[in-house]
């Protein structure tokens, strides 16, 4: 006997058959990639996003909504890609519309609308002839049959997303050029004929003979993926994503600031809950040439974490700089702008030539004595990125290559010299310091000079205020007690590696009660100190 509804155990059998449908078929999806770069990784994202979305689901979650919402969750934090990062939103509209403990033919063409109109929303430029326009498909087809139940809903939405597939090529020119239907929608295809198969014991498989026809040996010509793509500019060669939490608000801003930086801009997310305290997490997707740039617009609305960017292998490397600018030498310097004098000869023995003056022309002046043609520049704080976009634009105009990395604190830039490489390609080698110092978090333990209000409270003259990437976390009394606290919450966070620089407030002697305490009570976690004397802050950590 069919069934009416889908309840919760009917939909974790769902989620592990439409994971065992993806892995098998993940390599012929990943062949059709084209659009809208031709990097062949549209069915290995998909999985990688279902397989989080699918992971510990609890049996507890007796019903429906509680379980699509956990799901929706997980692959939030786990999306890649477009196609993975669509995917995921598809199942945060799902779990904003499937509310109860099971879902009826008209709640299941409810939660395919509200799915595909939310994937659409987070897009920045939807295109036709894509994955978002098979889900439409679908869910419009579902809406012409929910009032038959929720077995002709399904069947009529695999039907549909099956035939939309197919009409891709005439929609995307990039896709007809290649011979080939659009992978993501390929993906979402199998994925419904999955879903019939749970409800019905036999799989249409629509979606699978279509597959088959794309494959090489088929009829066609062996696909080869060397079309350019459809949308944006094929200068645009890497992938940057990451996790951010910030509010709606700043969110707005960033999307703002990503189109005009790259394509391929996808930002998903969900409401903050009005019992929580944090904001909302977001995943935010773009293609960019100025890794930089992306990186930093993310910074400056919120938290940024779980950096990644990739280079597309697919577009041909140049022998010139995003800018234009040939180079005429490969040999590759480090200009780090820092204050903090005590640290000077330990940077330069890193390689680093170290100025203090965060002025353009004191930047530019470090860029031409640097020697190299190639130059990464880091600073210690926000008053001198301005100063160093400058400068670095100033060289980039003269022929120099030069990238900033939006470090945001001395520890930062220590984390990005630790992994600093020379023998890698540049452009390697800035995405993998970029990666290193948006991993570190910088915190700042410091004594209230001045009266004032802050997110955790009036702070009095005298009082400790603990800081993590420049947020006020709580208000200490003691110097010695309130450095430990902020320690111990950065390895309850999970940090790995702490990195002390102490102030002129902060003895040797307590230091090395520090150093103890954590070893004591965090005996995984490693420890590195370097002498540091600065006024302010008392005391400076670095948290990887």
């Amino acid at each position: 006997m069919k069934p009416e509804t889908l309840d919760s155990q009917l939909l974790r059998t769902w989620g592990a058959s439409a994971l065992e449908t993806l892995l098998r078929h993940r390599r012929a999806v990943d062949q059709l990639n084209v659009f809208p770069v031709a990097d062949s990784d549209t069915g290995t994202n998909m999985v990688a996003t279902l397989q989080a979305a699918c992971r510990d689901l609890q049996p507890s979650d007796s019903s429906v909504g509680a379980l699509v919402a956990a799901a929706a969750q997980r692959a939030l934090v786990a999306a890649r890609g477009n196609s993975g990062v669509i995917l995921a939103q598809m199942l945060r509209g799902l779990a904003d519309s499937w509310t109860g403990r099971v879902v009826d033919g008209p709640r299941f063409a409810a939660g395919l609308d509200t799915a595909a109109t939310s994937a659409a929303g987070a897009v920045a430029v939807p295109t036709h002839g894509t994955m978002l326009t098979v889900a439409a498909a679908a869910a419009a087809a579902a809406h012409r049959h929910a009032s038959a139940g929720l077995v002709s809903a399904a069947e009529a939405a695999a039907e549909a997303a099956a035939a939309a597939v197919g009409a891709t090529p005439s929609q995307l020119p990039a896709l007809a050029r290649a011979g080939v239907v659009d992978s993501g929608g390929m993906g979402l295809a199998l994925l419904m004929d999955t879903f019939v198969e749970t409800l019905t014991g036999s799989n249409p498989g629509r979606a699978q003979r279509l597959l088959r026809a794309q494959r090489p040996g088929a009829g066609q010509r062996p696909f080869v993926p060397q079309v350019p793509r459809e949308s944006g500019s094929v200068d645009y060669a890497y992938e940057v994503q990451y996790l951010l939490e910030a509010t709606a608000d700043g969110v707005e801003q960033l999307r703002e600031r990503l189109a005009g930086l790259g394509d391929s801009l996808v930002i998903i997310g969900s409401a903050a809950t009005s019992d929580s305290e944090e904001p909302p997490t977001w995943n935010v997707h773009v293609h960019v040439n100025n890794i930089g740039a992306a990186i930093e617009a993310g910074i400056e609305v919120g938290r940024v974490h779980r950096l990644s960017v990739t280079r597309f292998e697919d577009v041909a490397h140049k022998s010139t700089d995003s800018c234009g600018a040939a180079h005429a030498t490969t040999h590759r310097t480090i200009v780090a702008i820092t204050a903090h004098t005590a640290m000077a000869p330990l940077l330069s023995k890193e390689g680093c030539h170290v100025a203090r003056d965060s002025s353009p022309e004191a930047i530019g002046q470090a860029i031409r004595a640097s020697g190299g043609g190639d130059v990464i520049i880091l600073v210690d704080g926000p008053h001198a990125k301005p100063g160093a976009e400058s400068a670095a634009a100033l060289a980039r105009a003269d022929g120099w290559r030069v990238w900033v990395i939006p470090t945001s604190g001395l520890p930062q830039i220590l984390a990005a010299v630790a992994v600093h490489d020379p023998a890698r390609r540049f452009d390697d080698d800035v995405i993998a310091m970029a990666e290193a110092a948006a991993a570190c978090h910088v915190g700042e333990v410091r004594i209230v000079t001045a009266e004032a209000d802050t997110a955790a409270g009036r702070a009095p003259v005298g009082s400790i205020l603990l800081l993590v990437d420049a947020d006020v976390l709580a208000i200490g009394h003691d110097l010695l007690s309130s450095s430990a606290d902020l320690l111990s919450r950065l390895c309850s966070a999970g940090a790995e590696l702490i990195t002390l620089i102490p102030g002129a407030a902060m003895s040797a002697q307590d230091v090395t009660s520090l150093v103890e305490d954590i070893g004591h009570r965090w005996p995984l976690v490693e420890i590195q100190r370097f002498p540091g004397g600065q006024a302010e802050p008392a005391l400076l950590i670095g948290a990887e």
